[in-house]
């Protein structure tokens, strides 16, 4: 008897080992989930709740006179998340592969309702659904499904043994499968979302082995896109402001560029060792606006000084490093492409939030992955974590 999923005997398993002789086994999943990626995953959404409860512990009109208000609910969002991995790998990315349409259909229906009356406008960005009180944000799921459905196609008949490579036919309709929610974020409009998906495309083909003329070729159309797009008017004022702001930061201080500078001033006076949980002037006067979520970076910057935010790199590095692992040891093509579609997104998304805090990058709107505040975001990110540790389960053990 085999175990659903997970490529090990059970058979093997006798009474008298007993329950943890069962969990402790060589084959077992415990025994073979990656730790230090999970461990660092929950150092990150750890601290990520000091971070946010520090940001709005005194933002009475945020949270409603209760200080622990979003302490409470970043605590419960982390575990529904890590609930939501634990799920994921017991599932298995191999029984997902086959559930793959089930869910890129619903995350597209989902994205598309986003444009009816049920959809509502949080920071400028129509990109939520408001659902019986509860705000969701599709397109963080939308990014788990592309890559699920891309791994899915460019992996088939490789994996099958009928080819080496993905074929040009099979690479495009893995980008029409990715442009059509993308498309419609694009309407919103969700810029960042956008841009983090199209890098998801970017690591995908490339770790899929499909020709470099797609690769080359992709980039060359997104930048004549970007072109196109900001010619034709389909961005919204505030997004065009947030990239002259990058471009320009004197542009308008007291305007579009407050937040790069305010930010920039918050971690700037952190200095080395920071000035304190909760005792960070930037943090505590309330000067950076939307601290708990896009902008959440500043507060580990001034608090908890280089240090700390050094820490909070090292931890997101240590997860990329261990799912590079993954991606290298892994003997299918389907899991390979699976785990370099989540690098590229955790890589990208991390280095666009940092980045934007410190002024080297325009503000996009992008939460920090495990740190931010936001529950859709954080259910993704632990999702795609439990993709990782299931592709590390399910690897054969002489591999």
């Amino acid at each position: 008897m085999t175990a659903h999923g997970f490529g090990f005997s059970i058979s093997r398993y006798t009474p008298q080992q007993g329950v943890w002789g069962r969990l402790t086994a060589r084959d077992s999943i415990l025994r073979r989930l990656d730790w230090p990626m999970l461990l660092a995953a929950l150092m990150l959404s750890g601290l990520g709740s000091l971070l946010v409860w520090s940001a709005t512990r005194n933002r009475t009109e945020l949270n409603n006179g209760d200080p622990y208000d979003f302490l409470v609910r970043h605590t419960l969002n982390v575990g529904i998340g890590f609930a939501l991995m634990v799920g994921t790998v017991w599932l298995g990315h191999r029984t997902l592969r086959g559930a793959v349409p089930i869910l890129y259909g619903l995350s597209v229906v989902l994205v598309a309702l986003v444009l009816t009356p049920l959809g509502t406008t949080v920071n400028g960005a129509h990109a939520w659904l408001d659902i019986g009180g509860f705000s969701l944000q599709p397109s963080e799921f939308t990014k788990v499904t592309i890559i699920l459905g891309m791994a899915m196609l460019l992996a088939a008949r490789v994996d099958a043994g009928d080819r080496v490579h993905p074929d040009h036919r099979t690479v495009v309709q893995a980008l029409a499968l990715a442009t059509v929610p993308m498309a419609v974020i694009m309407l919103m409009p969700d810029l960042g979302s956008v841009m983090v998906m199209a890098v998801i495309v970017l690591g995908v083909l490339l770790a899929s082995g499909a020709s470099n003329r797609w690769v080359f070729g992709l980039m060359g159309t997104g930048a004549a896109g970007a072109v196109l797009v900001w010619q034709l008017g389909v961005l919204d004022e505030y997004q065009i402001n947030r990239f002259a702001a990058f471009a320009n930061p004197e542009l308008d201080p007291a305007g579009v560029g407050y937040n790069t500078n305010q930010a920039r001033i918050a971690i700037g006076s952190g200095g080395l060792y920071g000035t304190g949980l909760f005792k960070g002037t930037q943090t505590t006067g309330q000067f950076v606006p939307e601290q708990q979520t896009d902008f959440i970076f500043t507060v580990a910057g001034e608090e908890l000084g280089f240090l700390g935010a050094g820490l909070i790199i090292l931890l997101l590095g240590v997860v990329l490093w261990r799912a590079c692992r993954i991606a290298r040891d892994t003997t299918e093509l389907y899991g390979t492409i699976v785990a370099a579609g989540i690098i590229a997104w955790f890589a990208f998304q991390s280095f666009e939030n940092i980045g934007m805090t410190l002024g080297i990058m325009p503000v996009a709107g992008l939460p920090l992955p495990f740190v931010s505040y936001g529950g859709t975001s954080m259910f993704a990110v632990w999702i795609a974590v439990g993709l990782l540790q299931s592709i590390k389960v399910q690897r054969p053990l002489s591999a």
